[in-house]
């Protein structure tokens, strides 16, 4: 079955992880992609290891799925031609170059809707193309600790600390997708496309959700909490007798059934525990009396009683559990493809779960320059010999 995105066409120009993340999302929806690279040298993550595998690095497999690569140089003027020819005919760019590098070579928003009206251009960068900063360089974890992030991660006596993956690169090609699929829908009203201005740093804001209202609503500076919850307890990890495992009690029923469940009954009718608020006010007290109780059991008899009890609750897992879980091999989440210089590839799935138009890990993330004869000939009518032409003067 076709893919939601079927016959529409984006050419990625982006490197790192936010903008091809973006990409990889939209391909996963049936999109065909294009990946712009330097010749000899392509997305910088390809070199971002170890680990390598096929001589490509794990960290570039992560977000280039679903895509096509082709190798342009864009310092020759029929490099920059092809890709003004590829634009022509592409539903979507998405690029994130310093705010005005491609307006130099002739390819920025202005430039390419003369060519193609109907065009969504996306341009992802560390602080947007406008304000004070839009010229400084921006990457994830300096916009982790700039946007507060690193002010709210960690623990209580601890010092500031980075979320586990590039969060902000992720949410921001996220954010981006939606952006995308926004404007290709007023598209459909309106007949034109439009320019996309996302920020590493607006994205980061956004992220703070709950947290940063609680200090735009409030005159507290919010610190960082660890593994516990500034708004609900229990809401942490606690040790068992052979490992952590995660509660996550979100109202007062589920409270009381892991009390009953948990053999201490007398903590419900307790009025220092009661209600939540209660709880959170009191929280230095129940937890220790909370962490004692957990000691007495193994991880899977928590988890166990829990899912009997109807309390969300899971294991603390390493990845290699992750991705030998049940639920997650059920829902499709790890993918084997076979791959031009690994032989097979490993990859996550893709979370998007349509019921009729399904999205699909298709193809493998492409070596550097696999399609770009490829491409050439089927896109833009070249024959052999200019192809090969274009190689040796260095164009591809």
């Amino acid at each position: 079955m076709a893919g939601a995105l079927d016959g529409i066409r984006v050419l990625d120009m982006s490197r790192h992880l936010a903008g091809p993340y973006c990409a990889m999302m939209l391909g996963d929806m049936g999109a065909e992609v294009i990946k712009v690279e330097r010749a000899g040298v392509g997305d910088e993550t390809r070199s971002w290891g170890p680990p390598f595998h096929g001589g490509e690095s794990a960290y570039y497999l992560s977000s280039n799925r679903n895509k096509r690569s082709i190798t342009v140089n864009l310092k020759d003027e029929r490099g920059v031609e092809i890709v003004r020819a590829l634009a022509r005919e592409s539903d979507v760019l998405i690029e994130n170059l310093r705010a005005g590098r491609l307006e130099g070579m002739g390819l920025g928003y202005a430039d390419l809707k003369a060519l193609n009206p109907g065009l969504v251009f996306c341009s992802i960068s560390g602080f947007g193309h406008s304000g004070p900063d839009r010229d400084l360089p921006g990457y994830d974890f300096m916009i982790q600790a700039r946007g507060g992030f690193m002010s709210i991660t960690g623990e209580q006596d601890g010092p500031p600390m980075k979320v586990g993956v590039a969060i902000v690169d992720i949410a921001t090609g996220m954010f981006g997708c939606s952006a995308v699929l926004g404007a290709l829908y007023a598209r459909e009203k309106s007949g034109q496309g439009q320019h996309i201005d996302m920020a590493l740093l607006d994205s980061q804001i956004a992220l703070l959700a709950n947290v940063g209202s609680n200090a735009l609503c409030s005159d507290e500076i919010p610190g960082r909490w660890g593994n516990q919850h500034p708004s609900l307890v229990p809401y942490q990890a606690f040790e068992a007798s052979d490992g952590y495992l995660a509660l996550a009690i979100g109202n007062d029923g589920q409270w009381e059934r892991f009390c009953n469940a948990a053999g201490v009954p007398d903590l419900v009718t307790d009025k220092r525990f009661a209600t939540n608020p209660q709880r959170v006010v009191n929280r230095e007290t129940l937890i220790p009396l909370l962490a004692d109780v957990f000691r007495e059991k193994l991880v899977d008899e928590w988890l166990s009683l829990c899912a009997k009890a109807d309390v969300p609750a899971g294991p603390v897992n390493t990845l290699d559990k992750v991705f030998q879980d049940p639920q997650a091999l059920h829902r499709e989440m790890v993918k084997e493809l076979p791959h031009s210089s690994a032989g097979t590839v490993r990859l996550a799935g893709t979370p998007l779960k349509f019921s009729d138009t399904p999205a699909e890990v298709r193809l493998p993330p492409p070596v550097l320059g696999e399609h770009t004869d490829e491409i050439l000939r089927e896109r833009l009518g070249y024959d052999d010999e200019a192809i090969r032409q274009f190689r040796r003067d260095g164009v591809i």
